[in-house]
Formats: structure tokens, C-alpha cells, sequence
């Protein structure tokens, strides 16, 4: 029994403690937060949001997970910070009024440090030890070292001592952020924090091609499994939230309910009669191949069945949208008032990637819609490289599948052949589960257009090209027309079906001609066999007048013989 117990106790998995961070995304990098009572370092250059992040670790600790902080700052005094923070929604004030917070300040200056080989960090353990006890405080961040060892020339006191700082914060159990700039070829100044902290975190700000872009990487993290990229992040008016791939193993739930496109025809190109819930369609196309009227389609057809939609226009403003849809009988007005339909319109240069997904990611948790619709994606070719609006996308589709929720993206085609994929293609081809293209079908002095499959995963579809035309009725799917060579559009498809009309008509006359002969014969055999019947009725009475005749002779001719013989 001994020996069971003991093999149980070996297979059984061991949790490594954390703590929440409160930062949105940052979590998920880390596989569920810092370490528990352990020191964290957060190094970066100025201005990529050290300080931030610290502050809403603190502060997300006390409002969301009730857990008290310290906060000891050795450059910005305590009404300072309160009022930096103060525009995210974050009352310091009120905290501390609570004894939930301590901001302390410590001003530490180089003229007044006399450097003689016994400066030591005791006067701020007795400091910091009695803020901590005094809230009872579970969270605690340093900001910044450089300035608390900036008078300090002798390294070999400098290392020492931020050694015994790392390990007085772990005897006291308290889970702590230490920031610090980054350094030379180092990621700090002094070179040591990174290898004596548990975590790492480096924070970088960068402008690439006018853009600016704030990323985050997790160095190391002792005992843990953690994200390795570079991940964006952006400081809005809620703070920090990182935008990380959530889902890196695949493993998100499908649904087998089929969503109408909202098309008159199209649900007949499908097997099943549109798309799966949750999946992800791209209809892609050259300019004025009505790719946006499609959008508006599927977004009616949502919305009429009660399901919220996202419509993010990178083109058009909502008004012109709703103005241009009507010409055509769709009615989005209706849908906006009602709360189904949300749409938000910007120029994709007004911010980086990372912010319009942010943006969507925040309209997702707030609005909590079925359905996002995003017009055009490739747009944001114009703001970030190939490999940027990759990763976006890739974050975007993977973030939308973990939602289930059901995504069009159109895109603009700029290749005459509509054969190979445009950059935006190539970035989503391959992560959509549908794909869907319209092209212009040019003949003699004619332009139409035409809507084929290219895929869609899970279930058979229609491999034709079907021409289509928009009326002020709406969308109208035309029957395929084949001529001598091929498919036949516009005028060649008018003619065809004029040409046919009169084969009918033709056909139609020729059998009326043959009916009218064939009723001529008919009346013709029927006064026949009537004279033929007639003539039979004669010789049939004539026969029987000839043996009335010869019975009546036969008669007369047996009296006389009788009256003979009397004689």
C-alpha cells in the first residue's frame, strides 16, 4: 500500500503557483501569470511602458483578485504618478484611502551618497518591509533600480546588493516587479537582474515606417512554459493589453450549423446551402466586382435573424454605406437602430495593425457578435509588410474561431488574370475556410461579372462559373448558358437566348402545322369511313329488300299450288 501511495504521489502533476497579472493577453503569454512570490524583472527603454504595466499589476491585484500592493518609486513622486495613471481610470487616491495601496516615494540622490564601502540597502528593507505589512500586501513593484543604484560607482557593492534585494523580496513572499532600463548590449544597465530574477520581460518601442509599434518578449521564466515571439501591445485609455496568438495548438471547437450567405443562388453553389458557424470566408476580386455588395448581403442576412454583426469599412463612411446599399434594397439603417449592426469605419492608416485589432477585439467583448465582417483586408497592406498583416491575420482568424464567430473578409484583387493570388490573397488564402472570387468577364465591348468557388472546407460545392447581375432589386444569379465554346455571358448569352426562342418558336409552329395536317387526315378518314358505312347501310337494305322480294315470291307461289290441288 506504501509503495502505491508513493507511485501516485510521483505521477500526480505539480502546478507551479502564479499570479494573475491583470494585463490583457499577458496572461495567456505566460501560461497563467508571474511567478508566485517571486521577483519579475520588466527591463525596456524609455517610454515602452514600464511603469504602466507595473502599475496596473498593482492595480488590477487589488480591484480583481483582492490583493493589496506596494508601489516604491524612486524617480516620480506619489502625486505624480496618481495623476499619470489617473486617465486610465486608475484612483490612487481612493486606494490608498482604502489602506489598500502604498505609493511611497524615495529620492535618492548621488551627492548626498558618500560612497565608503558600507552602503547597503537595510534602511530600504525596513522602508519597504513596513509599507508590506502594513496593507498586508501580496504585490510589489520597484521602479526603477537604475535610480536607486545610480550613485554607486563600486560594482562589486552594487551586485552584492542587488542579490540580497532579490532574495529579501523571496524570503517575504511577496510577488514583485523590478523595472529597469535596458542597457549596452545588455538588457539592463548593470547586467546582473536578468540572472537573478525568475522572469524577464522586455518591453520594446519601435517606429517602422512612420508607424509605431510597442512589443513584448518573455526572455526566460524559470520552471514555466511560456510564449517566446515578440508580441504587440498598445496603451490605450484601459491600459495595456497584449494581443498574443491565443491558440497555439489548433484546438478550438467547431460547430456544424450551416450560415446562409445571404444571396440569392449563392446557398445553392454549396452543398450544404452556405457556410459552416464559425468559419472564415474571403471573397476576393478586382475592383467594382460588387465584393462590398456581398458583405452587405451577409450582414442583412445576419442581422435579420437577430445575430449582432461587426462591419469594419476601410473604405466607405457608415452613412455612404447604408446610402449606397439601398439603391439595391438593402436596408442597414434598420439594422443600427434596432442593435444588430455595428459599423465602425477608419482610414487603415490612422493606426498600426496591432491597434485595429485591438480594436476589434474590444468591440467583440463589449458588442459580443456573431458575426464580423471586415471590407477590404487588404487595405492594411498599406500599413505593415507582408509578414506583419500575416501575423495580424493570423491572430485575427484564430481569435475570431476561439469566439465562434462567423468571418468575411473581402479583398481587392489587383491581377488582370484573377489566376495569382494578390498580396492580401496570399496573407489569408491559405487560413480561410472559404474562398469565393468575382471577376470581370470581358467580351466585345461588354464588361459582366462572374462569381466562382475556389474552396470550402468540409463540404462540396459547385465548380461553375456563375454570371450574376445587380439590379435595383438586388443580386441575381443567372443560369450557366453554354454555347460552341464555353460559357456564354452578356450580349453572346442575350442572343443565345433569343436564338433559342425562336428555335421554340419555330419548333412550336412546325408542331401546330403537323396538328392541323394530322386533324385535316383525321376529317378526311372519318368522311371516308362514313361513305364507306353509308355504302355498306345500302347494300346491307338493298340485301335485305332483294330476300323480302324473293320470300313474298316464294309465298305467293306455294297459294297457287295449294289451290290446285283442291281442284
Amino acid at each position: 500500500m506504501q509503495k502505491n501511495n508513493r507511485s501516485n504521489s510521483k505521477t500526480e502533476k505539480f502546478i507551479f503557483p502564479k499570479t494573475p497579472t491583470g494585463v490583457e493577453g499577458l496572461d495567456e503569454i505566460t501560461d497563467g501569470g508571474f511567478p508566485q512570490g517571486r521577483p519579475t524583472l520588466i527591463c525596456g527603454g524609455a517610454g515602452c511602458g514600464k511603469t504602466l504595466l507595473s502599475m496596473q499589476f498593482l492595480i488590477r491585484g487589488i480591484t480583481e483578485y483582492g490583493e493589496s500592493g506596494v508601489f516604491m518609486s524612486f524617480e516620480e513622486p506619489s502625486k505624480d504618478l496618481s495623476l499619470n495613471v489617473k486617465s486610465l481610470g486608475f484612483d490612487l487616491e481612493q486606494l490608498k484611502a482604502d489602506k489598500k495601496l502604498v505609493v511611497d516615494h524615495v529620492r535618492v540622490e548621488r551627492s548626498e551618497i558618500e560612497e565608503a564601502g558600507e552602503y547597503d540597502l537595510d534602511g530600504l528593507f525596513v522602508r519597504l518591509g513596513y509599507a508590506i505589512d502594513t496593507v498586508k500586501a501580496k504585490r510589489v513593484v520597484l521602479d526603477t533600480i537604475e535610480s536607486l543604484f545610480a550613485g554607486l560607482d563600486n560594482q562589486t557593492i552594487l551586485r552584492a546588493e542587488l542579490r540580497r534585494l532579490f532574495h529579501w523580496l523571496k524570503e517575504k513572499g511577496v510577488t514583485a516587479i523590478i523595472t529597469g532600463e535596458r542597457g549596452n548590449g545588455t538588457l539592463t544597465r548593470q547586467g546582473l537582474e536578468e540572472y537573478v530574477s525568475d522572469c524577464v520581460i522586455m518591453l520594446d518601442h519601435r517606429v517602422i515606417e512612420q508607424v509605431s509599434t510597442r512589443r513584448l518578449r518573455v526572455i526566460k521564466y524559470r520552471g514555466s512554459t511560456h510564449g517566446t515571439n515578440e508580441y504587440p501591445f498598445l496603451i490605450d485609455k484601459d491600459g495595456i493589453s497584449v494581443l498574443p496568438i491565443t491558440s497555439l495548438k489548433l484546438d478550438n471547437s467547431v460547430s456544424s450549423d450551416i450560415v446562409s450567405t445571404g444571396v440569392p443562388g449563392l446557398d445553392e453553389m454549396f452543398e450544404k446551402g452556405g457556410f459552416y458557424r464559425g468559419s472564415n470566408i474571403l471573397v476576393s476580386g478586382t475592383a467594382g466586382t460588387a465584393k462590398t455588395t456581398i458583405a452587405a448581403y451577409f450582414a442583412d442576412q445576419q442581422c435579420l435573424k437577430k445575430e449582432k454583426t461587426v462591419y469594419f469599412a476601410f473604405e466607405e463612411s457608415p452613412q455612404q454605406l447604408v446610402r449606397n446599399m439601398k439603391s439595391i434594397g438593402i436596408d442597414l439603417d434598420r439594422h443600427i437602430r434596432n442593435g444588430y449592426l455595428e459599423i465602425h469605419s477608419s482610414r487603415p492608416s490612422l493606426n498600426g495593425l496591432e491597434l485595429h485589432l485591438l480594436t476589434l477585439r474590444k468591440m467583440i467583448k463589449e458588442f459580443k457578435p456573431t458575426t464580423v465582417i471586415i471590407d477590404p483586408i487588404s487595405n492594411l497592406i498599406t500599413v505593415g509588410s507582408m509578414h506583419e498583416v500575416r501575423s495580424m491575420l493570423v491572430r485575427l482568424i484564430d481569435m475570431l474561431k476561439i469566439n465562434n464567430i462567423t468571418a468575411l473578409f473581402t479583398s481587392l484583387n489587383k491581377q488582370t488574370d484573377n489566376i495569382r493570388p494578390d498580396l492580401a490573397e496570399e496573407s489569408v488564402s491559405s487560413l480561410v475556410d472559404t474562398w469565393i472570387t468575382v471577376r470581370d468577364m470581358e467580351g466585345i465591348g461588354e464588361r459582366n461579372r462572374g462569381i466562382f468557388i475556389i474552396k470550402s472546407r468540409g463540404m462540396g460545392h459547385s465548380n461553375q462559373v456563375r454570371e450574376f447581375v445587380i439590379k435595383k432589386e438586388g443580386i441575381k444569379l443567372l443560369d450557366v448558358e453554354l454555347g460552341p465554346n464555353g460559357i456564354l455571358t452578356g450580349a453572346a448569352r442575350k442572343s443565345h437566348e433569343l436564338s433559342t426562342i425562336v428555335n421554340k418558336m419555330k419548333l412550336q409552329d412546325e408542331l401546330d402545322r403537323k396538328d392541323r395536317e394530322i386533324l385535316r387526315k383525321r376529317k378526311v378518314l372519318e368522311a371516308n369511313i362514313e361513305t364507306l358505312r353509308n355504302d355498306f347501310e345500302s347494300a346491307v337494305e338493298e340485301l335485305s329488300i332483294l330476300k323480302a322480294n324473293e320470300g313474298l315470291k316464294a309465298s305467293a307461289s306455294g297459294e297457287k299450288n295449294t289451290k290446285g290441288k283442291k281442284k
